[in-house]
């Protein structure tokens, strides 16, 4: 298994790429319809099943907040899994935080997305 790292955007599956461009302007409806219709994403431990529940996650989460969002690192596990790296820095408690998006494809959809601290 080969793992790259640094990997630059334009090497990302489409999938992954599009997915990540409408997260990031928090277009909820566009970043779902690259979810599968029984996608599981967890964030922070929380588990969200199923597209309609994932949209609703997606539209929702850090609503509250201003942040901006910068990919810092990506690389890929296997053919199925990838992993990408965001620096978020807003008016959240703490400022800056490092996050790993962790995706699981099947069938050019996001099967899995589970998004949790970068290890220090």
């Amino acid at each position: 298994m080969t793992q790259h790292t640094d990997l630059p955007s334009d090497l990302l599956p489409t999938t992954v790429r599009k997915f990540f461009a409408a997260h990031i302007v928090r277009d909820a409806d566009t970043a779902s319809s690259f979810l599968a219709e029984d996608a599981v994403v967890v964030d922070q431990g929380e588990t969200f099943r199923g597209r309609e529940e994932a949209h609703a996650f997606l539209r929702d989460a850090g609503s509250e907040f201003e942040y901006t969002t910068e990919q810092i690192g990506a690389r890929r596990v296997d053919d199925a899994h990838w992993v990408v790296t965001v620096r978020l820095e807003g008016t959240f408690p703490g400022g800056v935080a490092e996050l790993d998006y962790r995706f699981a494809l099947r069938d050019d959809l996001v099967a899995e997305l589970v998004i949790a601290n970068h290890p220090a």
